[in-house]
């Protein structure tokens, strides 16, 4: 028999078939400067844009990433949509019009108190070779793997201080 689920209190036993093709696309998270976090990811990340949503109305524009290699990925619109809403492991940036010429302007990250949202995480293939990547790209660690007792993580912030956790594929 292959796995299926651990147990936990809460935990439904069995997966209900209304459920199937359910798949987890996308987090979204708000951003101040919409250019300096694409910069950040696309860079340090290696995430591409696959797709940007203006709505004028809302004041909003939608800037939707991920890791592509391997991918073929669309260039017709409607092929990219339907792509874009079938795979996982989507980065939805929401940048609110305006916020990039507000000197004030931030979004809790979720770890400060009042604690709630925590954190994205990426898997490494080499964490000393994402750590050494980081510092070259002048990235602010929250948290080194030398500090503290786990050394297998790493946690750095993104431009709007969010926590990105770093574990190494082993």
């Amino acid at each position: 028999m292959s796995f299926n689920t651990e147990q936990a209190a809460g935990v439904n036993a069995e997966v209900p078939s209304e459920t199937n093709g359910f798949v987890f696309n996308h987090t979204m998270v708000r951003v101040v400067d919409p250019e300096q976090s694409l910069a950040f990811y696309t860079k340090v990340f290696g995430m591409r844009l696959l797709a940007s949503k203006e709505n004028p109305k809302g004041e909003f524009t939608l800037y939707f990433l991920a890791r592509t290699e391997g991918d073929e990925v669309p260039e017709d619109p409607d092929a990219r949509q339907a792509y874009l809403n079938s795979r996982p492991g989507i980065l939805e940036l929401t940048h609110n019009w305006g916020t990039e010429n507000d000197p004030s302007a931030s979004y809790h990250n979720g770890n400060s108190e009042p604690q709630g949202y925590g954190h994205i995480c990426f898997t490494v293939p080499d964490l000393q070779a994402a750590v050494a990547w980081m510092d070259a790209n002048n990235v602010t660690f929250q948290k080194r793997p030398e500090d503290g007792r786990m050394n297998h993580i790493a946690f750095v912030l993104d431009p709007d201080g969010y926590w990105i956790e770093l574990v190494e594929q082993k």
